[in-house]
Formats: structure tokens, sequence, C-alpha cells
């Protein structure tokens, strides 16, 4: 199988935090100012916690300023909603996210709707889901964002291409399709209970995959040629790798789509890992430096 296919999102992610990080370096030169971003961790997660660490170590080397808060498994939800209330009148904080999942004892609901929209760098408060909608100036989810970014870098023009949207979450599934459709695409959004998926799948140049259930999507889905985006991050059984100590298989990180199917025919395609994922974190950083920008006053830069 030839990998001229392959889009290598580690090394666009790559590229993406370097030019973030040579404009927040323009940006403090000319007007003072260094971009901060506030990350909340509730509870010792340790999936979450690897992931706040590395957000850490990347703002850093951006040039940011990265201010990290670690509260307890059962922090109340009131002191949660006081510290993001503090982090919106601090002038040094640009950006504010909340790691989630949060423990069962805080809304997160109510949590993300307390952040300033123009500190929600997760692009998750409805205002912000209003302004994307609605065409303004929004802070937009960074996982779609990455994938639109993807999208443009390898075909181009997206307008009048015939894009689906495989999963409706909040998240990833809706704020995709709207940014499809701000690129003129035609978009439809399916799910796992759409009929005729499949077919739905076959007429579509773009197959975004977004649905949370393994290898769903399989190779005789995919039309020849078209470009598939895999969001999706699987946990699954490896029997072919051995097992763990305690007899248990061990496991390996698949997505969405059937890779090894669907890369023999698509015109370009995401694996997993190292597709999507290594682009939240370097969009995250992107929101960051926009809300700075657009808090003082400057334009931000268009990356």
């Amino acid at each position: 199988m030839s990998t001229d296919n392959i889009i290598d999102g580690k090394a666009f992610a790559a590229g993406l935090r370097e030019r973030v990080g040579s404009e927040a370096a323009q940006i403090k030169q000319a007007h003072g100012l260094v971009p901060g971003l506030a990350v909340v961790l509730v509870g010792d997660d340790p999936a979450s916690a690897v992931y706040v660490r590395n957000k850490g170590e990347q703002t850093r080397e951006a040039g940011m300023q990265s201010f990290e808060h670690r509260l307890a498994a059962d922090t109340p939800e009131a002191n949660v909603l006081a510290l993001v209330a503090q982090l919106n009148t601090d002038d040094a904080v640009h950006g504010i996210l909340v790691q989630l999942p949060l423990p069962d004892q805080i809304d997160e609901q109510k949590v993300l709707s307390a952040i300033n929209p123009d500190k929600d760098v997760d692009g998750f408060h409805v205002t912000n889901v209003g302004r994307l909608w609605t065409g303004g100036d929004a802070l937009v989810p960074c996982t779609p964002y990455g994938c639109i970014l993807m999208l443009k870098d390898r075909l181009g023009d997206l307008s009048g291409k015939r894009a689906i949207v495989v999963g409706r979450s909040n998240i990833v599934g809706k704020p995709m399709a709207a940014l499809l459709l701000a690129e003129s695409c035609t978009v439809t959004i399916a799910h796992s209970r759409t009929k005729d998926l499949a077919q739905r799948c076959r007429e579509s140049d773009i197959v975004i995959a977004a649905v949370g259930r393994p290898e769903m999507i399989k190779g005789d889905w995919v039309s020849p040629g078209a470009t598939v985006i895999d969001v999706g991050i699987n946990r699954v059984d490896a029997p072919e790798k051995g097992l763990k100590e305690d007899g248990s298989p061990k496991t390996k990180l698949v997505g969405d789509v059937d890779f090894s199917e669907a890369a023999e025919v698509a015109g370009a395609i995401t694996p997993v890992p190292g597709g999507v994922g290594p682009m939240t974190i370097a969009c995250l950083l992107r929101n960051t430096l926009v809300a700075a920008c657009r808090q003082n006053g400057i334009e931000p830069p268009a990356i």
C-alpha cells in the first residue's frame, strides 16, 4: 500500500504550532502582549493528566504563558465556578479550558456556560456555537477546526464538494458540519441510525468519521479518490500483540474507519493514531492567540 495518500497529522500540527509561535513572538515584540492559557483539571484521571501536561508544554514552547489549576476530585461545583469567575477577570488569561469529563458532582454545562465566551478557546459556549452557525467571529472547537485545515491543505478549494459528517456530537459533528457549510460544501449530517449510511458515504467526496464506533466505516463505503478524515479514537483488544501480565489481551488504538480497507481506495486519509489527534492542541494554541488578539484590539493573524 502506498503512503502517498496518508495525511500526516503529526507533521501538520508541528507546522501549525511553529506558525503560532512565530506569530506570538511578533505580537509580543509589537504590542508587549503574551497570550495566556489557563487549564483547569478536576480529579486525577490519568489520561486527562497527560493531556493537560502536554498542553502546558506545548503552550510554553509556543512562547505563551501556561496557567494550570489542578483541583481534587471531590471539589464542590461552587469552587470550580468561583475559579472560572476569577479567570474570567484575569487580564493575563486570554483562554480558559476546563478539562472534560468532570466528576459527577459537577454540572459540565453549567461550568462551560460560566466561561467568558471570548476566552472560551474550546469553542463549546452557546455564544460561540451561535457565532459559528451565523458566520460571526467564533472561537471554533479545536478538533473540527483541525480537520478543516487539513482538508483545505490537501484539497484546496472545498466549494461544491459533497461532504458527509458521520456523527452529530456538539464537540465534533455539529461544528464540523457548520465549518464545511462555511466552505460552500454540500453537507449531510449522518449518524448510526441513518438509513443506507454506506450508500450516503459512497456518494461523498469527503467523509468525516466521528461516530465513536471502532472501524465502523468499511473500505467499500468510500468512493475511489474520496478524502477520509477519521476523528475516532477507540481502544480495542489486539490479541495478535500478545497478552498482558494479567492474561488479558494487549490493546491498540483504531479509528471509526477500517483504515487498511479504506486506504486502498481513498485519495487521502488520516491514520489513527497520528492523524486528527495531534491537531487538537495545535488548534487550541491557535485559538488562544486569536482570543488574545481580539481581547486587545489587535487583528488576529490568518492561521
